[in-house]
């Protein structure tokens, strides 16, 4: 990757902590290494274990949301295209478009997200049944409803793994520290500042800064330092197939099932719906009926040509982060000095322009993208 000079002012945090290696994690820890920051990425686990290794990670800025959100989107989608033209023959990034389509009694509502993002220069076409056979090769038009669907030909997909670990290896060579498998940090504060952090198994990091990025623990992390986010943060399936012979290249969003291709040839695949269906295990972690995994597949066959057997490889459940508004939380704590917050849905689209905001934010000042999804918001 192409280097930069440091942009860090002499009222810049000498050494700065971010906590969380999901991928908002890394790419803000991947930032500030190149922007000359001294940084130490303290992850629980391995990187991208938790909600970024089971996010669909589709490309977008799709539906109706207000223009703030969709600005720091689109931003998001632009930094993606820049990578990809510095890794043209990347499997694991990819712009092959998306289509997605409502209920059959939701027809007023294709059309007004179809409206709403032709209002805001995206890129949507009304597409019919007859016409998705030749616009998205892979698809079965029979599984659209009669009104047809919306076509966004600018959206892609990215395997998250992947992409952290292309930004981890730059975060290292730009001197940065990556310490995982600490077990859930703790961060602490004297008389209104953040002083250090601290791991489950006793290492301590004395520092000017910290970015708190644990995704769907953000929230319970930050009451204990007295900052309160609304969450609305619902547990979610991500069900992986055993690679197939199939022509799928664009994301697909549908009611019943949402499927991206994967670097291996395989399927991912998710839907809102089975989040009914994801029991809590003694263990503290998350059961989901092989019944329930079954139907899914079955859901996702229905949208492709020739309605292929799916075989179920992998799957995961657990806290998908949403702020209780929907919009993202990004930036200074005013409360604590040297706390910065990054918790959002749609980490996979704002991942890269997350990373470059904060980074400013923390090294510079305030960025006025980031002045609408500020924690204040909530006071």
């Amino acid at each position: 990757m192409e280097r930069f000079t440091s942009f860090m002012t002499n009222a810049s945090p000498n050494k700065i902590a971010v906590v969380g290696g999901g991928i908002l994690g890394v790419s803000t820890a991947q930032q500030l290494a190149r922007a000359g920051a001294t940084v130490v990425l303290v992850t629980d686990r391995e990187p991208t274990s938790n909600a970024s290794g089971r996010s669909l990670s589709w490309l977008n800025s799709a539906g109706v949301r207000g223009e703030a959100y969709h600005r720091l989107r689109m931003a998001g989608i632009d930094r993606y295209r820049t990578l990809f033209a510095q890794h043209p023959d990347a499997d694991w990034l990819r712009f092959d478009g998306g289509l997605a389509w409502q209920p059959e009694d939701q027809d007023d509502q294709l059309r007004r997200h179809h409206e709403h993002e032709r209002s805001q220069g995206y890129d949507s076409h009304l597409v019919t049944r007859e016409q998705i056979a030749n616009t998205v090769p892979g698809v079965d038009p029979a599984a659209a409803p009669p009104a047809g669907a919306i076509w966004n030909p600018g959206e892609g997909w990215v395997d998250l793994p992947s992409l952290s670990q292309v930004l981890i290896k730059d975060f290292l060579e730009n001197g940065g520290q990556l310490v995982t498998n600490a077990g859930p940090a703790s961060i602490e504060i004297s008389d209104g500042s953040v002083t250090r952090v601290r791991t489950e198994h006793g290492e301590v990091f004395d520092v000017d800064a910290v970015v708190l990025a644990t995704g769907p623990a953000v929230p319970a992390m930050a009451a204990k330092l007295g900052v309160i986010i609304p969450d609305a943060t619902p547990i979610s399936l991500l069900v992986t197939t055993k690679p197939i012979q199939h022509r799928l290249k664009a994301v697909l969003n549908t009611p019943r099932a949402s499927v991206r291709p994967t670097p291996d040839g395989a399927l991912a695949v998710d839907s809102d719906w089975t989040t009914a269906s994801i029991i809590r295990s003694d263990d503290g972690g998350y059961d989901v009926d092989q019944a329930v995994i079954e139907a899914l597949l079955a859901e996702a066959s229905k949208l492709l040509a020739g309605n292929p057997n799916l075989e179920a490889d992998w799957h995961a459940a657990g806290p998908k982060p949403i702020p209780g508004d929907g919009e993202p939380v990004l930036g200074r704590v005013d409360e604590v000095d040297g706390l910065y917050l990054a918790f959002t849905h749609s980490g996979a689209t704002l991942a890269l322009i997350t990373g470059e905001l904060l980074t400013h934010e923390v090294l510079r000042g305030p960025h006025p993208m980031l002045a609408d999804f500020n924690v204040r918001r909530f006071r």
